[in-house]
């Protein structure tokens, strides 16, 4: 048996953006940025792994609103209008940095990562990338596990039992129906946990889900093995803790290796630095400045200025700080293995969005882990929950506490003085979807009662989403978070009163199945709550 386990859990999450009734939409950006940047990158990286035979495992989630937005054919073209147009700009660069070198050898090597991206979009995966990772998922190296419905917060949904149940249901059946397996892990959305949501993980089929750190420390029991064993609920769905010493490594502003002087700057990017009559075709309606992707400059330092990007340079950073990440992470088994009555299992969540997008070098970083844990000389392995689960089935039974993973540790960043009126707003919708699939449960609906029954239960799922609190909190793009909310909330109410006064309008309905086309199953009897009896 391995001395103990490293189990790496990337969580692919975007809010569901999707603008038919515009030519283009800034926020649709989000998707297209993160399958240039973190989904095409960590293909790549998957892809070498298995033509050099290396022997790993990871977990990926993907949320529904994200396997929705990527199996959408509009967004998919409209994805390649966004990588053709970064072609474009590639090709201009090489041009304007005729007289500067350096400069020019990067716009050619973004003229090839573009490209490189785009036949594998295109042409290797027919514009969905959920055939790549279903079929990294059948080598048996990728694990796949779900997310609720919206990534609604579900301890502050925690009032209606409806609502909850529906996030995490309408999220399952979205991953079998995408992915044509149920999943045996859950992400729960910013790992906001309490005590009795593992009964409806249970109901879905999950075996297990993760929490922070001081959800496990903090247990109804102390836990024996600390955070490196899961708990047991009590009804046999596990409670994974996050490894605050591997995350620290990663996330860790001073510490972190993102933040280190070789990598890629984020925040220098042609985008903001160049003419705008020059940039204007590159950017949103040749007016708003945003992100091009193109970025010259590495970190440097914050007091200096920035110096030029050197991306061999940064490559080989990638690789020593990933056989430092593994080096820890066997000194860290070494001295946790002696107390413990089973191997450990170090479990390490990200935001896959981090790798790529946010650190450039990301993906290598991950995938240089990956090849160091296949060595033999090293004595820990890489594992998904579910392995572990399957060599070691019994474990303590304690029940975690309430936490999450954000700012502070609770629910702070997701209700506060920037967000808390979303939720009575919230609740009373929530309500009132129950109290019309209590009156429709036992009536025979017409098809167009149904219809809008339904539609009403997807504004409702989409008014939940966590997003909208998250971003008010951050205060980056505020406003549209608002609208977001207040729109959603608003198509609920008139979908709700159509059905009330019996004066549905179908043309209007229709308009908005078109707007907000997500989980075309849904069927509004889920939100029947039975009544208990004595």
């Amino acid at each position: 048996m391995e001395r103990g386990f490293l189990s790496i859990i990337l969580h692919a999450h975007l809010p569901f953006v999707r603008h038919p009734e515009y030519d283009s939409f800034f926020e649709e950006i989000w998707l297209f940025e993160a399958i240039t940047e973190c989904y095409v990158p960590l293909i790549r990286s998957l892809t070498r792994l298995r033509q050099d035979r290396v022997n790993y495992r990871l977990t990926l989630s993907l949320s529904p609103p994200l396997i929705l937005m990527l199996s959408d054919p509009l967004l998919q073209s409209r994805y390649l209008s966004y990588i053709d147009n970064r072609l474009a700009l590639a090709e201009k660069e090489i041009v304007r940095s005729k007289n500067t070198p350096e400069y020019q050898k990067l716009a050619r090597l973004y003229r090839r990562f573009y490209l490189d991206t785009r036949d594998i979009f295109a042409n290797q995966y027919d514009c969905n990338l959920l055939t790549a990772f279903k079929q990294f998922n059948a080598t048996g190296n990728l694990e796949l596990i779900s997310c609720a419905a919206t990534h609604g917060f579900l301890p502050l949904l925690n009032k209606s039992e409806a609502a909850v149940r529906n996030q995490i249901n309408t999220g399952v059946e979205t991953f079998i129906a995408h992915l044509g397996l149920p999943p045996k892990g859950f992400w729960l959305p910013e790992c906001g946990y309490y005590p009795g949501l593992e009964k409806h993980l249970k109901n879905a089929g999950i075996d297990y889900f993760f929490v922070d750190s001081h959800g496990i420390e903090n247990a109804s029991i102390p836990p024996r093995n600390s955070v490196y064993a899961p708990l047991d609920c009590g009804n046999n769905v596990m409670a994974f803790a996050r490894d605050p010493e591997s995350s620290r490594q990663v996330w860790s502003s001073h510490e972190g290796y993102p933040g280190d002087y070789d990598y890629r700057e984020y925040y220098s990017d042609i985008g903001f630095d160049l003419d705008m009559d020059y940039i204007a075709p590159h950017i949103l309606d040749g007016h708003i400045r945003i992100n091009t992707g193109i970025k010259y400059h590495r970190v440097t330092g914050a007091d200096l200025p920035k110096e030029i990007y050197q991306p061999r340079q940064a490559l080989h950073k990638a690789q020593l700080h990933a056989h430092d990440f593994i080096s820890k992470s066997q000194l860290q088994i070494n001295r946790i293995s002696p107390a413990m009555d089973r191997p450990p299992v170090i479990v390490s969540p990200y935001d896959a969005e981090l790798f790529g997008h946010w650190w450039f070098e990301g993906p290598h970083w991950l995938e240089w882990v990956l090849r160091f844990a296949d060595e033999d000389s090293n004595r820990i392995t890489t594992t998904s929950c579910t392995d572990y689960l399957q060599q070691i089935p019994a474990h303590q039974q304690a029940t975690p506490s309430a936490s999450t993973w954000g700012d502070q540790g609770y629910s702070s960043f997701w209700i506060n003085e920037t967000n808390d009126w979303i939720y009575p707003l919230l609740h009373k919708a929530g309500a009132d979807m129950e109290q019309l699939a209590t009156v429709f449960h036992k009536v025979k609906t017409s098809p167009l009662q149904a219809r809008t029954l339904n539609q009403a239960a997807r504004s409702l799922l989409l008014a939940q989403a966590s997003d909208w609190p998250f971003i008010m909190q951050t205060g980056t793009t505020v406003e549209y978070a608002t609208k977001r909310i207040t729109d959603h909330l608003a198509r609920f109410n008139y979908l709700r009163d159509s059905i009330r006064n019996n004066a549905i309008d179908e043309r209007n309905l229709t308009a908005l199945e078109i707007l907000d086309d997500v989980f075309p199953e849904l069927d509004f009897h889920n939100y029947y709550l039975p009544k208990r009896t004595k």
